[in-house]
């Protein structure tokens, strides 16, 4: 049993100008690995370097080259954390298969339990989500709690709110997830879409352990858009629903226009009301082409089937 050869858990950790947190979280992982049910395993880390402009890839390649458990990506420019995932599942030859942030805001000490979880009680993944949104501006925590309502309310696929893509999973939910090659990738979704026994953790929110976050509220904003396109056709049925609401009522105006004209010969007046209606419609008309423009532009994106990430530099099979 002792020559029994260790199963492989590999941790994939995006990264963007993250040099501040790489080494920590790197430690951080190297500490939980040695004093856990995690001994059991062999534990990789593979970093995905994603077009960082700072020096994160120098201070990954450190790394690499001090421990035998770093591996890591470098793609060919920032290609966004949803392809950077997809490039860790894709490259990550191992049993089990985590995600993690970098900042360590996903508690590196749930791992234990999420790997026991999987290995005494059968799920297929366990993931994890916030209780609290403590230490996020108020504005974003409420629209947070908006569109988790909204995608759920129009969407087949359940989100589940406050859920973060910090999971570990079974090499063939990961496959699963592989098999979704869209260039539009809104990962929550994804992996609900494919299934799986799911266990799911909560914790409270954590502060980044250094440096800033790259998202903004409106990067937050537009994958918000993102994932309800993916995920729901809700608004084009809105928009023909809306569209035939507006002829039924302006054929009712009509026909009251004609039978007044027909009464009481009605010399019009009002053009103010009239250029007001006009404006209305004419706004309603391009919020509704919007709609249809943003479903086009993303198939537009997926016809083209460009790749989803760029590989420039690797590490995966050095000693």
């Amino acid at each position: 049993m002792d020559n029994e050869k260790k199963k492989v858990l590999t941790i994939i950790v995006p990264c963007y100008n993250e040099q501040e947190t790489a080494r920590i979280f790197f430690n951080a992982i190297a500490d939980i690995s040695q004093k856990t049910a995690l001994k059991e395993l062999e534990v990789n880390t593979l970093f995905v370097n994603d077009g960082s402009s700072d020096g994160t890839l120098n201070v990954i390649k450190e790394l690499a080259s001090e421990s035998k458990h770093v591996k890591y990506l470098s793609l060919s420019r920032n290609f966004g954390k949803e392809s950077s995932i997809y490039a860790g599942l894709e490259n990550a030859n191992a049993d089990y298969v985590a995600i993690m942030d970098v900042d360590l805001q996903d508690p590196p000490e749930l791992l234990e339990e999420m790997y026991l979880s999987i290995k005494n009680e059968h799920f297929d993944c366990v993931a994890t989500r916030r209780s609290t949104r403590e230490g996020e501006p108020i504005i974003r925590s409420f629209f947070a709690r908006q569109f988790y309502k909204i995608i759920n309310l129009i969407s087949q696929t359940e989100i589940v709110d406050g859920a973060r893509d910090f999971r570990l999973m079974t090499r063939q939910m990961a496959d699963s997830i592989l098999m979704l090659r869209e260039s539009n990738r809104f990962s929550k979704g994804i992996f609900s879409w494919v299934g799986f026994s799911v266990k799911w953790l909560t914790y409270e929110n954590k502060e980044r352990v250094a440096g800033q976050t790259k998202w903004s509220f409106w990067n937050l904003f537009g994958y918000s858009i993102n994932g309800i396109i993916a995920f729901s056709e809700i608004p084009l049925a809105f928009v023909s629903i809306l569209g035939i609401i507006i002829s039924f009522v302006s054929f009712v105006l009509i026909l009251i226009i004609v039978v007044r004209k027909l009464t009481w010969g009605d010399p019009v007046a009002g053009w103010a009301s009239l250029a007001a209606m006009i404006t209305f419609i004419g706004g309603l008309q391009m919020f509704c082409l919007g709609i249809i423009g943003q479903y086009l532009a993303k198939a537009y994106v997926e016809s083209k089937k460009r790749p989803i990430y760029i590989i420039k530099e690797s590490h995966l099979h050095a000693d």
